[in-house]
């Protein structure tokens, strides 16, 4: 027979509260923690001593930083937690982990202190500065170990000339990586007549669908569903600004909106697979020697 009053609300530990209890965890930079009082959320960057208590600083999605007294009152993957001073034998075994199986931002095994090679023939090119500086982030120590140049195009309009300037061969092998390579588009026609080149057997050209490579990073990075839709005409970088509610008048704004987007770039699983696929691509292309 059912109890029509349900269970006995006392029976148990009535006393923990809904999100559970706060369990005690160290408080390791890095770790993104909020703040229940005021929402504030960061990534945990310090924690210091002050005016006779400990602080740990936090810093935000846009650089930011709040300083809030270490213990309690703090949410991590939404569960409470009371925010410890990091001793030293955590520090040794993170460490000891992180050198154990550590990779660069690539997902590549890291090679521990090997030397970058000479530059090598072969080169990487890229449209833009902010291509350049996201693929140094995410690629660098492994184009540095192969010794791979990435070198700035300042757009595609000339690819042929770019091409036969730079002369590739079977040792001196070209990536060429493009923005907005979609069909039917000025750069889809650009490229297709570069690959009629008598060089083109040297070079590889692969792209994305983005209007910008800041589109490649995930939006979920910047707590988006989806990187705003801006409508043909209006200028892209300044616009897709204005819509996140940050400055986008000046060049200086755009350098600095980027800066703040590049910053929540930690490794390859922050950017789209697209991307990701034809960088990939590109780099084996360059460094892996392949038959005539």
């Amino acid at each position: 027979m059912s109890d029509r009053y349900g269970t006995d609300v006392l029976s148990g530990d009535w006393r923990v509260p809904r999100g559970g209890r706060a369990v005690a965890t160290e408080a390791e930079t890095g770790l993104v923690v909020e703040d229940v009082q005021t929402g504030y959320v960061g990534a945990i960057v310090s924690v210091e001593k002050a005016g006779g208590m400990q602080v740990v600083h936090l810093e935000d999605r846009r650089g930011r930083r709040r300083g809030f007294p270490l213990g309690p009152g703090f949410l991590l993957d939404g569960k409470p937690v009371v925010l410890t001073v990091p001793t030293a034998e955590s520090h040794a075994a993170l460490a000891a982990a992180r050198a154990q199986s550590a990779r660069t931002a690539s997902g590549s095994r890291a090679v521990a202190h090997a030397p970058a090679k000479v530059a090598a023939g072969s080169r990487l090119f890229v449209e833009g500065r902010h291509d350049a500086e996201l693929v140094e982030k995410i690629w660098g120590d492994d184009l540095r170990v192969e010794g791979v140049v990435v070198e700035l195009l300042e757009g595609v309009d000339d690819l042929s000339a770019v091409i036969r300037d730079f002369a590739p061969s079977a040792e001196r092998r070209m990536g060429v990586l493009v923005d907005h390579l979609v069909p039917g588009t000025k750069e889809d026609r650009i490229v297709r007549a570069a690959e009629k080149l008598p060089e083109s057997r040297w070079v590889k050209v692969l792209g994305h669908p983005y209007v910008d490579v800041w589109q490649s990073v995930r939006p979920a990075r910047l707590d988006l569903t989806a990187w705003p839709i801006i409508e043909r005409g209006r200028p892209w970088k300044q616009s897709v600004l204005a819509e996140l509610g940050w400055a986008h008048d000046t060049q200086a704004d755009v350098a600095r909106g980027w800066k703040q987007i590049l910053g929540t770039v930690r490794s390859y699983s922050d950017l789209e697979p697209t991307l990701l696929a034809s960088v990939e691509e590109l780099i084996d292309f360059v460094t892996v020697p392949q038959e005539d």
